[in-house]
């Protein structure tokens, strides 16, 4: 259990160090403190531009995929592969815990993004494949909608059907899925609150399905 633990906490601390704080050490800015107050890719495409938001989405989906693609199977010096632990659940565990350390971060007072990002990275891990249902339900809710918000979580939502529905994948994959979509769900309380207030900004550019102001 000790490589089940050790490894579980790596996880978390990979998924605490956020591309969007981090790029903004080099710009000089907190993301966290404009727009939405969301440190993630959203926020950082609506406050600090194209570049800074690619940086930001390229860092959080590297951690996801590092925590579910490699972490599992590096062997940590002085710590012996640990035969009593499913290889499927301590991946399951590893790619959940840098999720978590995504909207939780220990190293910015536990105040982070939702999580979107760095579950699409540990998905392309963990079986490539249902990215791209995750990437077509988000395209397809954005664009009818132009909520993101929205999108991001009927994404999630997403990923477990869409194992339920193509067939077996052992237990430890649609745990995880399950979770996951509970917790990106949980991040997007405030969202949810938005758009019942009828307040939450829109993506223009994606949202095909706008309402037209009427010509003159």
């Amino acid at each position: 259990m000790l490589e089940l633990g050790l490894k579980t906490l790596i996880a978390y601390l990979l998924g605490s160090l956020m591309g969007a704080l981090l790029v903004g050490v080099a710009r000089g800015v907190d993301i966290r403190e404009q727009g939405s107050g969301n440190a993630g890719g959203t926020n950082a495409l609506r406050t600090q531009g194209f570049w800074f938001a690619a940086a930001t989405v390229v860092i959080d989906v590297g951690k996801g995929w590092l925590a579910a693609g490699w972490l599992p199977g590096f062997e940590i010096p002085g710590i012996a592969a640990d035969s009593a632990v499913n290889r499927g659940w301590l991946t399951a565990a590893c790619a959940a815990a840098a999720v978590i350390g995504h909207v939780w971060p220990l190293f910015h007072e536990f105040r982070g993004g939702k999580g979107g990002a760095t579950l699409v990275g540990a998905l392309l891990a963990l079986s490539p494949w249902i990215v791209a249902v995750v990437l077509a339900v988000w395209l397809v809710v954005v664009m009818l909608t132009g909520l993101v918000g929205l999108a991001t979580m009927t994404a999630a939502v997403s990923v477990p059907i869409a194992i339920w529905v193509l067939g077996p994948q052992g237990k430890a994959l649609p745990a995880f899925a399950i979770a996951m979509a509970a917790l990106i769900v949980f991040a997007h309380r405030s969202n949810i609150g938005r758009m019942n207030a009828g307040t939450e900004p829109r993506m223009n550019r994606l949202w095909l399905l706008r309402p037209r102001n009427p010509g003159p």
